[in-house]
Parts: C-alpha cells; sequence; structure tokens
C-alpha cells in the first residue's frame, strides 16, 4: 500500500522508458544518413535482384568459355582437321561402324598427332549434349581472340587494301561460322564481334565456318563504336548494310578502297550509336516483297560485289 512503511515496499508509477533523457538517441536520430544508395544496391530492391541474376549469368558466360568445345558429324570433323583446327581430342564412340570418313578423320588426327580416344556411345552423347554426333567428335579448346590492333597492322602488312566485317547484334553462331567462312572466301582480312550480346566462336561457329575460322582472325571488342572510330583514323571507310541507304550496292563504287562492311541482325538491324558512326548507309537492292536477308547471305552479297571491285582495279 503506498506510503505504507512496511520493509521492502516498492513505489510504483506510471511512467514509462528512460526518465533522466534519451541518452542521445533523439539528437541521433536527427543527424543526417548520408546519400540514397542507389536501387541496385539495397538488397530488397528489385534492381539489387535484377543485378545479381546479370552477374550471375555473366559468371555463367565466362565458364562456358573457358571450355572445350566439341564438333560434332563426320563430315564436318574432316573439314576440321583438314582445315588444320588447333584439336586436342578425337573421340569415337565404341562400335561405330567405320567408312571412308571416319578412316579419314582418324588417319589426318594421327598425322598430326591428335590422340584418337575410344569411349561409350553414351558418353559422347552427353559430352556433345544429342545424339546426332554420328559416332564421332573433335575436342577444339577455347578460340584465342584477336584484337582490332592486330587486324590494322597485319592488314597493313599486306599489298592490297584491309576489308573487315563487323557484327552487330548477330547472336547466332551458326551466322557468325557463315560470315567468317564468307570473309575468307572473298579475301577479307578478319571479322570483328561485341564482347557482350554477341555469338562467339563454339563448336557451331566452327561446323559452319568449315574450319576457315582456324585462319582467319577473330577480333572481339568491348565498344564496337570505339573500335569503327579506330578503322576511320586509319583510313577505311565504314560501311553500314541497312534498308533505306544512300547508297545501293550497284551505286557505291568504293569496294576497292580499305572498307568495314558493319552487318546487324535480320531483325534489329544495326544499333543507333553504330549506325551513326558510319561514312555510308548502303543498302542490297532486292525483289520489292522480300524485306530483308540474313546477315551472313547480305554480307557475303556485299563482300562478293567487293572483291569484284578489287579485281576490276587490278588489286
Amino acid at each position: 500500500m503506498p506510503g505504507s512503511g512496511r520493509h521492502g515496499s516498492v513505489r510504483k508509477t506510471n511512467k514509462k522508458g528512460a526518465v533522466k533523457g534519451s541518452g542521445g538517441q533523439r539528437r541521433r536520430g536527427l543527424e543526417g544518413k548520408g546519400p540514397t544508395p542507389k536501387a541496385e544496391d539495397r538488397t530488397y530492391h528489385t534492381a539489387h535482384k535484377r543485378k545479381k541474376e546479370s552477374e550471375r549469368r555473366d559468371r555463367g558466360r565466362h565458364v562456358k568459355e573457358d571450355t572445350n568445345e566439341v564438333v560434332v558429324g563426320r563430315n564436318p570433323v574432316v573439314e576440321c582437321l583438314h582445315a588444320k583446327v588447333p584439336a586436342s581430342a578425337l573421340f569415337v564412340a565404341e562400335g561405330t561402324g567405320s567408312d571412308d570418313r571416319l578412316s579419314e578423320a582418324v588417319n589426318i588426327a594421327a598425322t598430326r598427332g591428335i590422340p584418337t580416344i575410344e569411349v561409350p556411345r553414351h558418353e559422347l552423347d552427353k559430352m556433345t549434349g544429342n545424339g546426332l554426333h554420328q559416332g564421332i567428335g573433335l575436342q577444339i579448346p577455347p578460340y584465342k581472340y584477336s584484337d582490332v590492333h592486330t587486324l590494322i597492322r597485319d592488314a597493313a602488312d599486306n599489298a592490297q587494301p584491309g576489308m573487315f566485317v563487323v557484327l552487330d547484334n548477330i547472336t547466332d553462331p551458326r551466322n557468325l561460322g557463315a560470315v567468317i567462312r564468307s570473309v575468307a572466301a572473298f579475301g577479307g582480312n578478319g571479322v570483328v564481334i561485341p564482347e557482350r550480346r554477341s555469338a562467339s566462336i563454339t563448336a557451331v561457329t566452327w561446323r559452319t565456318s568449315a574450319g576457315t575460322a582456324a585462319r582467319l582472325p577473330v577480333a572481339r571488342e568491348t565498344n564496337l563504336t570505339r573500335t569503327l572510330k579506330e578503322f576511320q583514323q586509319n583510313g577505311y571507310q565504314v560501311v553500314g548494310l541497312d534498308a533505306g541507304g544512300e547508297h545501293t550496292l550497284d551505286t557505291y563504287k568504293n569496294g576497292a578502297d580499305p572498307v568495314v562492311i558493319v552487318v546487324g541482325s535480320e531483325g534489329k538491324g544495326i544499333s543507333r550509336l553504330v549506325r551513326e558512326t558510319c561514312d555510308v548507309i548502303m543498302s542490297v537492292p532486292m525483289t520489292g516483297w522480300v524485306d530483308s536477308l540474313n546477315a551472313s547471305v547480305a554480307a557475303g552479297v556485299v563482300l562478293s560485289e567487293f572483291a569484284r571491285q578489287r579485281r576490276a582495279a587490278g588489286q
């Protein structure tokens, strides 16, 4: 009972919390907390989750690029061996019936010092991701890309003016392989691709290029706009292929000069900054009801015409 003098009694009160100040908590609460972190740095924000997912995909791509590739099929394997593709092993599935192409592959591999390894069929299925390998696979180490400085320097050592193809928004490795083959066929000096959002040299690319990727350098650059400007500074005219250009293949007559041909995807075409960097935008004349050409076909048509102009000029 309040006011009782009973020993051990406690006086009760209705007050809550500290009774002698806040200990500085209110003052600290009024202090600034610095700039607001970016959305991608806030762990609870969706932008942070997107950033982490992008980093995870990038790591996955880098791991994939550092692994070996396997070219499958008897004809593609023999073509790659004839082209002296830098292979590290020839796999043959156990029980595979022999024919002329298989025997040829084994003999060429032996001549080049490439080990032939017999593996269970299910193991080759696992290595190649499918059962369409025809019992044979050629293991190829990761491709060693060049750079634009090396391409320009090596082209300067040739008597013929340089001719390159730059690919923008090309994500299909078969298109990349076909372009490499066309550039090699028509006397070009190399191909340039961007590091991101682009097809790279894979087993599919090797197969489509029929081994020409072993002899034609492919450079990979981080910034295509900067790369094109470097070509321009070294005397190259940059020609972008796109509909509605001021030139057509019939009216452009400078194919015998140092030239860079920029090819975009059939759907997206050339990106805006790359297009603005081009010296000339050129289209390929076609039948009116056909909207566009496949990227590798368009590149082949232009390369063929420029090669003709060079022959006519005696170069």
